[in-house]
């Protein structure tokens, strides 16, 4: 063989070659409290996505049930590209807490999905990495209100409580960044299917990005707000995505949580997004749960 076309034969052999396990995203769901009950289906489920999409290799960290001894909780988040939670529940150990906010800092990605916001309000960095949360506590010191209003992000400063929600129901998620990765290509407004619609979220908003918002009826007892639905965050050189949604196995089943999810995981593991909208994803007449 020409030694000159030696280069080009091995890079066309290179691009053929199929994926191999070494180059899939390593992810990590942690669970085991969560204040909604349905935690270790909602955990499958979104274990399930991960692997079905052929992007991610997945292991999950349960820790203790609530109130038994924490200490030995200790998963190795260095190990991983992505750590997603659905972990509502007891501090985690100084020692997790700390390798938890080096992960992060140094580069990991982070996923935080509905109730997960609610944890560790006590926690300065956690809160700093999740943006905005929910409960325990959280009032005017934790942070202002994040909304969209009149076409803009405005950050309000009123005293209040931190978090709510009013009766589930369908409601229309509208793209606010449309070219951000995540949602790049998805309808400006989309059916979400029946689900919590998370208001009046409040936290330090650093770095914070909204991509997504809904608007919080006082009909169903909301806030009367365009409210974040989903959100990146930076936290030194890592990403976080945050999606508000997901209360339970049939909101994880809509396609927009799926495949906003999907992309989530992928861009704060990579900072890319390879994964193309699915035909069966909602419009704003109608949504889509799969069985």
């Amino acid at each position: 063989m020409n030694k000159k076309l030696l280069p080009y034969v091995l890079f066309a052999a290179l691009l053929s070659a199929p994926v191999s396990a070494s180059s899939a995203i390593k992810a990590l769901i942690v669970d085991g409290q969560n204040n909604h009950r349905v935690w270790p289906e909602t955990t499958q489920l979104m274990k399930k996505y991960l692997e079905d999409s052929g992007l991610f290799e997945v292991d999950v960290a349960t820790s203790p049930a609530k109130g038994k001894d924490m200490s030995g909780f200790k998963p190795d988040f260095a190990k991983y590209d992505v750590v997603i939670s659905n972990y509502n529940g007891d501090m985690w150990p100084d020692a997790t807490q700390k390798a938890f906010e080096s992960f992060v800092k140094d580069g990991g990605g982070f996923v935080t999905v509905h109730a997960a916001n609610n944890a560790f309000s006590e926690w300065k960095a956690y809160n700093e990495m999740i943006g905005l949360g929910g409960w325990g506590g959280r009032s005017e010191k934790s942070g202002p209100y994040v909304r969209y209003w009149e076409g803009k992000i405005i950050r309000d400063l009123a005293p209040g409580r931190g978090g709510s929600h009013g009766s589930q129901h369908q409601f229309l998620v509208e793209v606010r960044k449309p070219d951000h990765p995540i949602v790049k290509g998805l309808p400006a407004k989309w059916l979400h299917t029946k689900d919590e619609l998370y208001d009046r979220l409040r936290g330090p908003a650093k770095n914070l990005a909204v991509l997504a918002t809904a608007f919080a009826s006082p009909a169903t007892r909301g806030s009367g707000h365009h409210e974040p639905m989903l959100m990146t965050i930076n936290y030194g050189m890592g990403r976080v995505f945050h999606t508000t949604l997901g209360h339970g196995v049939i909101s994880q089943r809509c396609v927009g949580f799926k495949t906003t999810f999907l992309r989530g995981a992928e861009w704060v593991a990579t900072g890319k997004v390879s994964q193309k909208k699915p035909k069966n994803f909602p419009t704003a007449a109608a949504t889509h749960v799969e069985e």
